[in-house]
């Protein structure tokens, strides 16, 4: 789960931001910052985390919920206690393959199915390519499979004709109503997104994208949204290490500087050497290795002092 949430400063100037009362505006941004919030923005929030976290009471609650639902911004689902908030992927999406395994896996833990169709239908409205997403592709193909099994059923159906004994009036018009396989309205969106010459993302773009991520948390945290140099420096030193992903280790050593109050690219290089001097190529050694040095702490034998802040994290 994240510990953060980004949110534009455009927020407060959007037209149905500026038409909300303050308690809406507190209620729509507790939506999209809450300690339950995903990366595909569908998630279980129980009512009774809602009123310990804002203060609410349940029929104030009960109340703002319906309001948004009746604004079209989310959909709740009683039985499961789903949320989905509908426009999060609009400014919240990231094609990186690590954020799409992510918004992938969290959709095949969404109980209540009907938030699937309208997340890939937002996704595609907002020309968003998802055919990477596995569960996309799964879902098509069990409508698919839903759909012949409804053709089967139907011409069965078919042979089977009731007789008429002259004593009942036959309906003269047909009493199917019709049906719409989601997958195939899903498909042809997509092929209409391709046919408008949407091309397909490139490494080059993904590459910037995370590129686009690293800076915008440089700015958010207080390393210097001006200091123009330091965040070029940072982003030239991925040819400088060996780790198996830069971005994420550079986010967690731009964490552990947040943490240590020391936000200056000096400290941002010191951490990230160490790690390479150590042989430390991704997150998972960085955790056995903080590890091992909590254990030593606690058997009073020497240490490596620069592992202290994210021994501290970890704890």
């Amino acid at each position: 789960m994240a510990k953060y949430r980004q949110v534009y400063i455009d927020f407060w100037q959007d037209g149905f931001i500026l038409d909300l009362t303050p308690e809406e505006k507190y209620f729509y941004l507790y939506l999209m910052t809450n300690s339950k919030t995903t990366q595909c923005g569908i998630y279980e929030l129980p009512k009774r985390i809602v009123e310990t976290e804002t203060g609410y009471n349940r029929e104030t609650v009960n109340k703002l919920i319906q309001r948004f639902v009746d604004y079209g911004k989310i959909d709740y689902n009683e039985s499961t206690r789903e949320i989905h908030v509908i426009n999060w992927v609009k400014f919240n999406w990231n094609q990186s393959k690590k954020v799409l395994m992510l918004i992938d896996k969290e959709l095949r833990n969404v109980k209540h199915e009907s938030f699937l169709k309208t997340f890939f239908t937002v996704c595609i409205d907002n020309g968003y390519s998802i055919d990477t997403l596995p569960i996309y592709n799964e879902y098509l193909n069990k409508n698919d499979s839903n759909e012949e099994t409804k053709k089967n059923s139907k011409k069965d159906d078919e042979q089977v004709k009731p007789c008429n004994d002259g004593d009942s009036i036959p309906y003269p018009y047909p009493i199917d109503s019709p049906y719409i396989d989601p997958g195939e309205e899903l498909r042809t969106k997509q092929q209409e997104l391709r046919t408008n010459n949407q091309e397909p993302i490139t490494k080059q773009q993904e590459q910037q994208q995370e590129v686009n991520a690293l800076t915008i948390f440089w700015d958010k945290n207080g390393f210097g949204e001006d200091n123009h140099y330091a965040k070029k420096s940072l982003l030239s030193f991925e040819n400088k290490f060996d780790f198996d992903d830069f971005d994420e280790m550079a986010f967690k050593a731009m964490n552990i500087a947040c943490e240590a109050n020391k936000r200056h690219i000096a400290y941002l290089l010191g951490i990230l050497n160490n790690w390479n001097k150590q042989g430390i190529k991704n997150l998972q050694q960085l955790e056995e290795q903080a590890s091992k040095q909590s254990y030593k702490q606690q058997d009073k034998k020497p240490h490596d002092p620069s592992m202290d802040q994210y021994t501290k994290l970890l704890g």
